[in-house]
């Protein structure tokens, strides 16, 4: 087992990964001593509950356990499903001294998240991520959220879990379409702040989607180190966090446009990174050879790497306008200044971006 922590002076916590923490041999020692009070609320969804409830309930003994399961899917993160786990907790009369439990990927969590950091003004959560996109990312650095018919995760709140457990395990049982969408954020992290981590990547993305353990746990282990060291240095996005954005302007407005779940959400900032580094390139940043090789280890993921036929270079200005990055009314995009380090950026030609969109999209 490996073991990193956030650090965030009183709200730090730590993250352990590994085989076997829940998903194989239970590991009640590494999640009981983050539980403050008798009440527990596991949120899960129905594809999850039938594979890892029943371990996770295992490791709860001698708390009071409330669960609710969700339906599946980024469809229903949203503030009508978000009441369901409000109503689980006061029909079961939970106070302030509950902890949440998210069970199941970055919808579960972020919904989980969100629901802690409101309910009764804000209450204890813990991450268990089941998905690697999860794993990965949404899992650490405490944003939490629901979507907007308008844009994703526009309503949310920030707040950090007591613990990140993540068992290694449960990816043998994602689909490899997910799994290939949890690699577009292991990528990122390269991309944007660890150069070395890059090149390794590319030497050995066939070792990753071959679901090497060994390789697969040095991925995680090496995405969250990056993550909670940028989490760390900005927590509230204040800054150097949005360049954990990357791809994701034009990302979100491909999943706004054709519809929450049509697109899992690690596909469209797959094509939003290669958008981000073509405009990159444009802008003399970054060569073009960089941009291929971003193009092929994208490729070797199984991922896309071009835009949804039908949507055109207005529709994504349109929805990017939208976007958390805007301020006073101005675009902000995350972009290379070189392989493993990202910058935001205001001050862009506009006319290179349009040029670039019109070529781009598939109309």
């Amino acid at each position: 087992m490996l073991e990193l922590n956030v650090d965030l002076g009183e709200r730090s916590y730590p993250i352990f990964i590994g085989s076997g923490l829940y998903a194989g041999a239970a590991r009640p020692e590494l999640l009981q001593p983050y539980i403050k009070g008798q009440q527990v609320a596991v949120v899960t969804n129905e594809t999850i509950a039938p594979l890892y409830l029943d371990r996770v309930r295992s490791l709860l003994d001698g708390f009071d356990l409330t669960e609710v399961i969700l339906p599946d899917g980024e469809a229903f993160k949203n503030l009508n499903t978000l009441e369901k786990v409000f109503d689980g907790l006061l029909e079961a009369r939970h106070t302030r001294k509950t902890t949440l439990i998210a069970l199941g990927g970055g919808v579960v969590g972020d919904m989980t998240g969100f629901a802690a950091a409101a309910y009764q003004r804000g209450v204890d959560f813990i991450q268990i991520p089941t998905t690697l996109l999860s794993q990965v990312d949404s899992s650490v650095g405490g944003k939490t959220g629901v979507n907007h018919s308008m844009g994703k995760n526009m309503i949310g709140a920030f707040h950090q879990p007591n613990v990140v457990l993540i068992d290694t395990d449960s990816l043998n049982t994602l689909p490899d379409r997910e799994f290939s969408a949890g690699v577009a954020e292991v990528i990122k992290y390269g991309l944007i702040c660890d150069e070395s981590f890059y090149q390794w990547l590319q030497a050995n993305i066939e070792r990753i989607m071959a679901r090497d353990q060994q390789a697969l746990t040095y991925a995680i282990h090496r995405s969250c180190s990056d993550k909670a060291w940028v989490v760390a240095e900005d927590e509230k996005e204040s800054g150097l966090r949005a360049i954990l954005n990357l791809g994701h302007t034009f990302g979100h407005a491909i999943e706004t446009h054709t519809g929450y779940g049509e697109w899992l959400h690690g596909e469209a900032v797959a094509v939003g990174m290669v958008m981000a580094a073509e405009l990159s390139c444009r802008l003399g940043r970054i060569a073009r050879g960089e941009v291929q090789g971003i193009l092929a280890i994208l490729k070797a993921a199984n991922l896309p790497v071009e835009t949804p036929e039908g949507m055109s270079p207005d529709r994504f200005i349109e929805l990017m306008s939208v976007d958390k990055k805007v301020l006073d009314g101005k675009l902000r995009l995350v972009l290379l200044e070189q392989i493993g380090k990202a910058f935001v950026t205001e001050r862009f030609d506009r006319g290179v971006l349009d040029k670039m969109l019109s070529e781009v999209c598939r109309i």
